[in-house]
């Protein structure tokens, strides 16, 4: 196994091998960073290295964010582009859902992988706007391809947009997060205990 190395301020983890003078990450000089060894089974690693779930998303992030955009063009804009707009946005509307089921799939996946159960706080909440969204994705299914549904089709739309975002900030929050841990914070428990040493003369 290769030699792996951590930037103590910024976190970055890399190869020994490949580091050069200054943190690839923050820029600061290379003598900030220390030895790091990983706690993650390959396994594990191994799976998570195919960012199944990152790119899966990033298919239905496309689509949710095209689809509003396409039904208010085609509802207050008729003139630009009808035909094209009609298509793109059928098509569209056609492969949000399937997008989504691959989506929860992954994340479900990555779920168990990162953190061995869905049943944490966060991860039940995200599994529930997951399911939402995918409600309204179907809705659009069978409404957005009619005429005169336009207006649906937006409200459907751009409820699925809101959540989306919701979910994409909660995604951030976990992207780097998984269990058991990838980093034992001795410096940052001795740092507290130092503190707490400090304070506690004070406080007589």
């Amino acid at each position: 196994m290769k030699e792996l190395v951590r930037c103590r301020p910024c976190g970055y983890v890399m190869e020994a091998d490949k580091l050069g003078d200054v943190c690839p990450a923050c820029g600061l000089p290379r003598k900030v960073f220390e030895p790091y060894r990983e706690r993650v089974s390959a396994n594990r690693l191994l799976v998570l290295s195919f960012d199944l779930h990152p790119i899966v998303i990033h298919l239905s992030q496309a689509f949710v964010i095209a689809i509003p955009v396409l039904a208010i063009l085609k509802n207050f804009f008729s003139e630009f582009q009808p035909d094209m707009v009609q298509h793109v946005l059928i098509f569209s509307v056609f492969l949000f859902p399937f997008t989504l089921v691959f989506a929860i799939i992954t994340g479900i996946i990555d779920g168990l992988t990162r953190f061995k159960t869905l049943k944490t706080p966060l991860l039940r909440v995200k599994i529930i706007f997951s399911i939402i969204i995918l409600t309204l994705s179907i809705g659009m299914f069978f409404i957005g391809p009619r005429e005169n549904y336009y207006w649906i089709t937006i409200i459907l739309s751009v409820l699925s947009l809101g959540a989306g975002v919701q979910l994409g900030l909660w995604g951030k929050k976990l992207i780097n997060v998984i269990l058991p841990g990838t980093y034992p914070q001795k410096k940052a428990s001795k740092d507290k205990k130092t503190a707490e040493e400090e304070a506690k003369p004070a406080a007589e």
